[in-house]
């Protein structure tokens, strides 16, 4: 699979990256197959986060036999000091020395990055913890474009991690300033939501896909493949498909083929016209 510089890390990391929420829930069989299979197409990139249920606990021993030849990252909602009682006990879990990437996880609001930045808040814990080897790179990760922006306006964050979406940004540009200053400043850009379609609505939809909060793209392929190459069109170094192997094992089925054959004209024509169906019903309304 190809590989991507991650903004100025020095890491290179696979064109799909494997969520950890893909383990959440499963056993351990299942959770050490979704992994090998994820190492035997090349992908080198594995994110986990205590929120995501026991998906640390499944993931620590199927990726132990790969960790010296992949990269990890993991991520905190912590706000304060606290934070390093979650990030020692996340190195334990996972059986690891240190993480590759560690990031402020689903900065919300102003109140969140001022919090964070303040007198024991938690960026006190992650630089020093930075300094003494146990976080090789600091980033964050945001579903609000404005308390990233004011994240980055406070620290040289990284990387990235940001909903990459079709629908949002065709809509409202969601997510093009942030974007323009990923790329002004040379940081690491980490997709998400790139499958994403709406909000779930009714229990059919949350059965189908518990793991997560958004209804994805099932049943065409042809919308999957152009979503996919959107998220690539807009500069992402790897995308995190949502929480569940059918949709991994797509992208990374797919991702060659997208990068050999970039957006075009009728793949943007499938999205305008899918995006008329859900107008109003979006991600985030």
């Amino acid at each position: 699979m190809k590989k991507n510089k991650l903004g100025k890390t020095g890491i290179e990391i696979s064109a799909v990256s494997f969520g950890g929420i893909v383990t959440t829930d499963e056993s351990p069989e299942d959770s050490a197959r979704h992994v090998s299979y994820a190492i035997e197409r090349g992908v080198n990139y594995f994110d986990v986060a205590p929120t995501y249920g026991d998906a640390q606990v499944k993931l620590s021993p199927a990726l132990a036999p790969y960790r010296k030849d992949v990269y990890l990252g993991c991520k905190s909602m912590v706000r304060d000091i606290g934070i390093e009682a979650e990030l020692h006990d996340s190195l334990r879990i996972l059986k690891t020395d240190y993480f590759d990437l560690y990031q402020l996880h689903e900065l919300k609001s102003k109140d969140d990055v001022e919090t964070v930045f303040g007198a024991g808040g938690a960026m006190e814990v992650l630089v020093r913890a930075k300094e003494e080897g146990l976080i090789r790179h600091i980033g964050l990760t945001a579903h609000s474009e404005d308390a990233a922006i004011l994240a980055l306006a406070n620290y040289d964050f990284e990387t990235v991690m940001f909903p990459i979406n079709w629908a949002l940004n065709m809509d409202r540009g969601f997510g093009d300033r942030l974007i323009a200053i990923c790329k002004e400043r040379g940081l690491g850009l980490l997709g998400i939501k790139a499958l994403a379609h709406r909000k779930q609505h009714g229990d059919n939809e949350s059965k189908r896909e518990p793991k997560s909060w958004v209804k994805t793209i099932y049943d065409n392929d042809a919308l999957r493949l152009a979503a996919i190459k959107y998220a690539v069109s807009k500069g992402v170094d790897s995308i995190l498909p949502p929480g569940n192997f059918e949709q991994f094992s797509f992208a990374v089925d797919h991702i060659e083929e997208c990068l050999a054959n970039p957006l075009n004209d009728d793949d943007r024509r499938l999205l305008e016209e899918e995006l008329k169906l859900i107008e109003g019903r979006h991600i985030f309304d």
